[in-house]
């Protein structure tokens, strides 16, 4: 839903005109969790109407997973992990810059909170998605050692080039256009072997999301 909740009435009534069609609402980004008491007031509304209740968040508020937690008021949980290639999040909340430790901290308290939640069958699906880039492969297979046993999604990542302050102030649109393609074309995603080498690296089922298959499930001691 949205970067922010600043019309909680508009939203409640949107998924209200939705229900008859949906089984269920995902909040998403900007990040969701950091507008804590707005999102719960969104979330109990959406269970009063008998729909479940996902979050996709960067993992940096753990209070807040917590809060919906206790509350049942949660089904699902998508915690995407950044990495240094990511940048550790947006620039919402009032959470920027952000240390890599800040960051780090946090989001292992939040997969610890989801994790023992999804165990204890008071959450009823938790995953752990991860990004790939070239740049974060190894930072990748580092996480993963110390998140333990959580189900895994391995997603393929593009680079975006949001803009190129070194291009030339008498270039054309469509010059720049050119130059900004080139660039993207230097770092193309990693296709679905090498992110299998990755997941063969990690010794867990992972799940394996890319543009062209779309998701799959993979076992490491390549069974499935």
């Amino acid at each position: 839903m949205g970067e922010d909740f600043r019309d909680i009435d508009e939203i409640t009534e949107m998924i209200k005109t939705s229900s008859p069609f949906i089984s269920g609402v995902v909040f998403s980004g900007g990040e969701p969790t950091g507008q804590k008491d707005a999102l719960i007031a969104l979330a109990r509304y959406a269970k009063k109407i008998n729909l479940e209740v996902g979050i996709q968040t960067n993992g940096f508020f753990p209070e807040t997973l917590e809060s919906l937690i206790s509350e049942g008021l949660l089904d699902k949980v998508a915690i995407d992990y950044k990495s240094t290639w990511e940048g550790y999040s947006g620039s919402t909340g009032g959470y920027r810059p952000l240390a890599k430790e800040n960051y780090e901290r946090n989001v292992h308290k939040s997969i610890d909170i989801c994790k023992k939640a999804w165990e204890n069958k008071t959450l009823a699906e938790f995953e752990v998605v991860f990004t790939i880039f070239y740049e974060n492969r190894e930072y990748i297979r580092q996480i993963s050692k110390k998140i333990g046993d959580v189900p895994l999604v391995l997603q393929q990542g593009e680079h975006k080039i949001a803009s190129m302050r070194s291009a030339d102030p008498e270039m054309t649109n469509g010059e720049y256009i050119c130059k900004k393609q080139n660039e993207q074309n230097k770092h193309p995603p990693l296709r679905l072997k090498e992110i299998k080498d990755i997941a063969d690296t990690l010794k867990k089922t992972v799940r394996i999301r890319t543009r062209d298959i779309g998701e799959i499930s993979y076992n490491w001691r390549h069974i499935l």
